[in-house]
């Protein structure tokens, strides 16, 4: 039978193999062993170190050690980075930082909102324009809306410098009375209202000097804009409601608008008033259902029950009537008081009868 190996590849394999099993002992041992120990304690001086970091705006190409360190980073990643830099690399972009030998993604997602790439490095572009590179903004603070500055909206970083000559420009034209004449503002995005809410202040401002209080029922939509604390939506909002109500019988009423806040609800009853004469009412006995079925206080379940009733019974003479056969509550009927009348049907026989759509005498039908 032929060897598969011949005497001298057999001592060639007889002499590497034991070397080839040394080495491989010798990489284990020489590996260090992370014991349970160990890997608490990383993990113990990761939480510290992202619980005792101080996020703040910050230029890679610029900041040293000491500075790095306080973001959060780890020795290994502060030192990372400075070498990136010492061999010559340029951060131009903020997505470089994350080329940084030892840089996680979560590591670079947690810093990319803080990095500020300064002019001298940073790309511009082709149609270069010194709004799109800003230095480092500033932190804001509470400033008064009717006197502040475009440069002082520049630089906190709310607004580029034509948005915000543009946003003085709106203001001193229209004024700004609260924050929903500041989201009005087209240069004003929701975002960055949000940002700006808790800084904004309002200059306090009495009411105009009206010889009396506008009227609500009555008032054009140039009146009720007038009024302090009603503005450019609530004016929308106020009339369509005012439509569906058929006129507000008490000034309480317009806490029930969507849209107008409970501070602007107590800055607007100090000027308005209501004229209960002034408000339309529904014949709850011969109202057509679309009509019933747009006021605000007549649900859909109370309208089918109302009208499966009347096709049934013919009418109703009292709002007792109403709240005894089920069709109302108690204080659905008092919401409704103001707005109902209850029309009878003239006969021929009865002459003491009142015709379609009348006021009923409350003795009528006693």
């Amino acid at each position: 039978m032929k060897r598969l190996f011949s005497e001298r590849e057999v001592r060639a394999l007889a002499f590497f193999l034991p070397l080839a099993g040394l080495a491989v002992l010798g990489l284990v041992l020489a590996r260090p062993r992370t014991t349970v120990e160990d890997a608490a304690r990383i993990e113990h001086e990761y939480e510290e170190r992202v619980d005792s970091a101080r996020l703040h705006p910050f230029d890679p190409n610029r900041a040293d050690y000491e500075e790095l360190r306080s973001l959060g980073l780890s020795k290994y990643e502060a030192v990372s980075l400075l070498k990136y830099r010492a061999s010559g690399k340029i951060f131009r972009i903020p997505e470089d930082v994350a080329l940084c030998y030892g840089f996680s993604d979560s590591l670079y997602l947690r810093l990319a909102p803080y990095i500020r790439i300064g002019r001298k490095y940073a790309l511009a572009p082709r149609d270069y324009t010194s709004e799109r590179i800003v230095p480092e903004p500033m932190r804001p603070e509470p400033f008064l809306v009717d006197t502040v500055s475009a440069a002082y909206l520049q630089a906190i970083g709310a607004l580029s410098r034509r948005q915000a000559q543009a946003f003085v420009r709106w203001r001193d034209l229209s004024g700004i009375r609260d924050m929903e004449e500041l989201r009005a503002c087209y240069v004003i995005s929701d975002s960055v209202a949000d940002a700006l809410e808790p800084y904004v202040l309002f200059a306090e401002r009495r009411p105009s000097p009206f010889e009396e209080p506008v009227e609500i029922n009555t008032a054009d939509s140039a009146t009720l804009r007038s009024v302090v604390g009603i503005g450019e939506k609530s004016v929308v909002t106020i009339m369509a409601y005012r439509e569906r109500l058929g006129g507000f019988a008490r000034v309480e009423q317009l806490a029930e608008v969507p849209g107008v806040t409970e501070r602007n609800y107590e800055r607007i009853l100090k000027q308005i008033r209501c004229d209960s004469c002034k408000i339309r009412k529904i014949d709850i006995n011969f109202a057509a259902p679309n009509e019933l079925g747009r006021h605000p206080y007549i649900a859909p379940r109370t309208l089918r029950k109302l009208l499966k009733t009347r096709q049934l019974k013919g009418g109703w003479s009292t709002l007792e009537e109403l709240v005894k056969d089920d069709i109302l509550t108690r204080e659905e009927a008092a919401r409704l008081a103001p707005y109902l009348q209850f029309g009878v049907r003239k006969t021929e026989k009865t002459s003491d009868s009142t015709s379609f759509g009348g006021e009923v005498p409350p003795d009528y039908f006693q």
